[in-house]
């Protein structure tokens, strides 16, 4: 018999199961794991956030405040491209996932050199 966890009663449940003859105790024999998601709710960020304020042009210290997606990825852009104007293509990396998938890791690599214009790209497949 497997540890019952809050996931499985989950998919239990939506399958129509009875979930109430399920364990309750986590597999280290902690209390009712359903429990820990209702006392606190995981929330998720339903919009980018950009920051405002700082010094020095860098927007360190400045607060947050939610903006529209074509807004943050412009800033993103933005950072890129004042990178590599000031300190040159070299100074941007990319760290890829083995747990990616190929497709994940070529449009990585492929970002990093023809965007970019650098071969500073590693992941952590070779071993």
């Amino acid at each position: 018999m497997r540890p019952a966890c809050w996931a499985s009663s989950e998919v239990a449940a939506a399958r129509g199961a009875n979930v109430d003859h399920l364990p309750t105790r986590s597999s280290r024999g902690g209390d009712d794991v359903r429990k820990q998601y209702k006392e606190k709710p995981y929330t998720r960020l339903t919009q980018p956030l950009v920051r405002e304020g700082g010094s020095n042009g860098v927007r360190e210290g400045g607060q947050l405040r939610p903006a529209s997606w074509d807004e943050a990825l412009e800033r993103a852009a933005d950072g890129f491209r004042r990178t590599v104007a000031d300190r040159g293509p070299d100074a941007v990396g990319c760290f890829s996932c083995s747990k990616a998938t190929n497709e994940m890791n070529f449009t990585a690599q492929k970002f990093m050199r023809t965007a970019i214009g650098t071969n500073n790209i590693d992941s952590c497949n070779r071993t």
